[in-house]
């Protein structure tokens, strides 16, 4: 499926490149079409029993097909999430961490921190986006951002110390 859709890609690009009525007529079709494949898809998605349309959204190309028209039903916030939930064994494996900080203006960001000797970081990284963008195509991209550090707890009784000096036998 993904070599008939890099197909497609790849001949809507040349078509899109061709100059003249013929190629102008093409693409129109091809609107056309899709939006009327949109409507009728649409149409099955409110006659299906809620757990049909829980399967056939972890379709990966039904998914992109909800998401081109716009009637996935899961927002993108939880399909980013469940991608990385999906990841996170994996990643874990490999000595990663990763959440979801949250999404602003078309952008995932997702927190990865982590890794052992011989980094792997990148490599983990590109996996994250392209996961989060295979789930989430309507996304413009994916931040990768270090989590946020917790707060440091400094217990009350040590602020109400003096401080240790040389002849306390602090060195």
């Amino acid at each position: 499926m993904a070599d008939r859709l890099a197909r497609l890609d790849e001949t809507l690009g040349r078509l899109e490149q061709t100059p003249g009525a013929t190629a102008e007529t093409a693409l129109d079709s091809v609107s056309m079409l899709t939006e009327v494949y949109g409507e009728a898809l649409a149409r099955v998605m409110e006659h299906i029993p809620t757990a049909a349309a829980e399967a056939l959204v972890e379709d990966d190309l039904v998914g992109h097909l909800l998401v081109l028209h716009d009637i996935h039903p899961e927002p993108v916030e939880r399909r980013v999430a469940r991608t990385l939930d999906g990841l996170r064994p994996r990643l874990n494996r490999q000595g990663f961490e990763v959440d979801l900080v949250g999404i602003e203006a078309g952008t995932a960001r997702v927190g990865l921190k982590g890794g052992g000797c011989g980094g792997g970081a990148e490599t983990a990284g590109e996996l994250v986006q392209e996961a989060v963008l295979a789930a989430a195509p309507e996304l413009a991209g994916v931040d990768l951002v270090a989590p946020k550090a917790p707060a440091a707890f400094v217990p009350v009784d040590a602020l109400m110390r003096p401080p240790a000096t040389a002849a306390d036998g602090a060195a």
